[in-house]
């Protein structure tokens, strides 16, 4: 009976523990990966505007085979929307629309229905480095209530990893 209660009280101690360390973890966070590709910055961005193109790069996307994909729109534009919906958990259910798009940058808000319900934003940079090369930026604004917020660590590794792949991925493909 002692090593339950042992156990019980460990457990409740680890518990109160987290949760003290969730107030001091910020809610809002911001993942933030970049990559010089060599190409021009008309080409880069003319390529990444294109939300359809996600398919050729994005590990999200590419996770799943049988991912299907709706899009509404004209893609390239403000308003332009693409909803996923996949089996797999790795990839869910959600959406992205474009919000804005000026001559170098792209926002886009992100749904996310399953595995989990939320709302991000994200954006996507591109700056001439120099005549043929470009600096693309990936960013990922997101949000985590307390205590929830103690994910945020995990989760921005998860984001950071899968960014970094898709830039690999946009590299990869427009240097060819």
């Amino acid at each position: 009976m002692r090593i339950v209660k042992k156990i019980v009280f460990g457990l409740l101690v680890l518990i109160v523990l987290l949760l003290v360390v969730a107030l001091f973890i910020p809610k809002d966070y911001t993942v933030s990966v970049s990559t010089t590709i060599n190409q021009p910055k008309g080409i880069v961005f003319d390529y990444v505007k294109l939300i359809k193109n996600q398919e050729e790069y994005s590990v999200w996307v590419m996770q799943d085979p049988n991912v299907v994909m709706k899009y509404t729109g004209t893609d390239g534009t403000v308003g332009f929307k693409a909803e996923w919906n996949s089996k797999d958990d790795n990839v869910g259910e959600g959406s992205q629309q474009i919000s804005k798009i000026t001559d170098d940058r792209i926002d886009v808000d992100l749904h996310f229905e399953r595995p989990m319900k939320g709302d991000a934003k994200a954006a996507t940079f591109v700056e001439d480095v120099s005549g043929n090369q470009t600096k693309i930026t990936n960013e990922f604004y997101g949000h985590s209530d307390y205590p929830m917020n103690l994910m945020c660590i995990i989760g921005k590794k998860f984001i950071t990893d899968a960014q970094t792949q898709n830039l690999a991925n946009l590299k990869k493909i427009l240097e060819k």
